[in-house]
Order: structure tokens, then sequence, then C-alpha cells
């Protein structure tokens, strides 16, 4: 029988180091290590690429955390750190953006 839990998938970005993934009950969990950074946003589809409305929170030194309750589809984002956007280099999925560079891509089930 298979549990009735909802999946969850890390989308952390490593900057310097693997993230590890972290399990939660009610959606995706975006984990980021940035030495150095003052602040780390998450900007995508989900929330109309807006920097500022998908902020991480710093749990050590260098190391910053969330979690996004996203809807079932495909969804594409960037990572904001420091006002910098980039891809995810842990996704597993990317896609060319208008812009010349590389949205990150998540499905949710």
């Amino acid at each position: 029988m298979k549990s009735s839990k909802p999946k969850t998938k890390s989308i952390g970005a490593a900057l310097f180091a693997k993230p590890k993934p972290v399990p939660s009950s009610s959606g995706l969990i975006v984990e980021l290590v940035a030495p150095g950074a003052k602040c780390v946003g998450v900007a995508g589809t989900f929330n109309d690429w807006q920097a500022a409305a998908t902020l991480l929170k710093p749990i050590r030194a260098g190391e910053w955390k969330g979690e996004l309750k996203l809807p079932p589809g495909r969804h594409e984002y960037l990572l904001v750190v420091d006002g910098k956007w980039m891809s995810d280099p842990n996704a597993r999925e990317a896609v060319p953006n208008p812009f010349g560079g590389v949205n990150s891509v998540v499905s949710v089930a």
C-alpha cells in the first residue's frame, strides 16, 4: 500500500555544496549554500517573477532555506542572490529564457 503523504522534492541550489533534501509534508523545500549572501529569494512562474515575494531564511552561516507550496504543474524559476538572478545548478530540467539565460524547472505532481 502506498503512503498518502504528498511527495516533496528539493529544488535547492548549491553554489558551493550539494543541498541535503529535507522532508516536508506540504510542498517543495528550497535550500541554498551561499556564504556571504545577504538576501536570497526564489522567483518564478508561481509568483509572477517577483524576486522579493518568496524569500529564503538564513538557517546557519551561509545556508538558506524555504518551503514553497506549489500547485500541481510545471513551474519555471530562478534563484535571486543579492539581486543576481541565477539558475539552479541542481535542477533536473532547464529551459532557455528570452533573456539569453536558462530557467530552472520543477514539476509538481
